[in-house]
């Protein structure tokens, strides 16, 4: 899971801000995810940064190639968190669907990207692991995701939260 020079000045975005977004504009513009520190309404995500950390978001749908073993692309989430000792890979959804299905279309995206990073040199670099489905449409659930988040735990070791804010601590 590399990238090079080129691909990193257009992939990744920085904040220190206490409060900032994550967006990712709707298809077919195929433009990466990116941090928004100014515009509220077009935010996916809300990432809290009481403690002003230096947070990098590196886009990955958009940016980075990942292949199967079958030479085919793989599903890649939308980008991941990195700061301190902790990544956060991150699937941003904008969309009303009925039900779980856009958490059910998320986990997979997110699992296969985070295997392609679990088999990288990057992934011994993180003490903590989590991953975040969020979505500006649903920010809450009815209903309980807990089996769905033990079961992604037991599968990849991440802590998987299906929320639109990221707390970052």
């Amino acid at each position: 899971m590399m990238v090079d020079a080129f691909q990193a000045k257009k992939c990744k975005s920085y904040s220190v801000k206490k409060k900032f977004g994550l967006c990712d504009e709707p298809h077919p513009a195929h433009n990466p995810a990116y941090i928004d520190e100014t515009n509220g309404a077009r935010w996916i995500a809300v990432v809290e940064n009481e403690n002003g950390f230096l947070t990098t978001f590196m886009a990955i749908d958009n940016c980075i190639v990942l292949k199967r073993a079958d030479g085919k692309m793989d599903k890649r989430c939308d980008g991941m968190l990195t700061y301190k000792l902790t990544v956060i890979f991150v699937e941003l959804k904008d969309r009303g669907a009925k039900g779980n299905a856009w958490v059910e279309d998320a986990v997979p995206q997110l699992k296969s990207t985070i295997t392609h990073f679990e088999n990288s040199q990057m992934a011994a670099n993180f003490k903590h692991k989590k991953a975040y489905i969020s979505n500006r449409e649903h920010p809450k659930f009815k209903t309980s995701q807990k089996e769905r988040m033990e079961k992604f735990f037991m599968d990849t070791g991440y802590i998987l939260r299906i929320e639109a804010r990221i707390k970052l601590e």
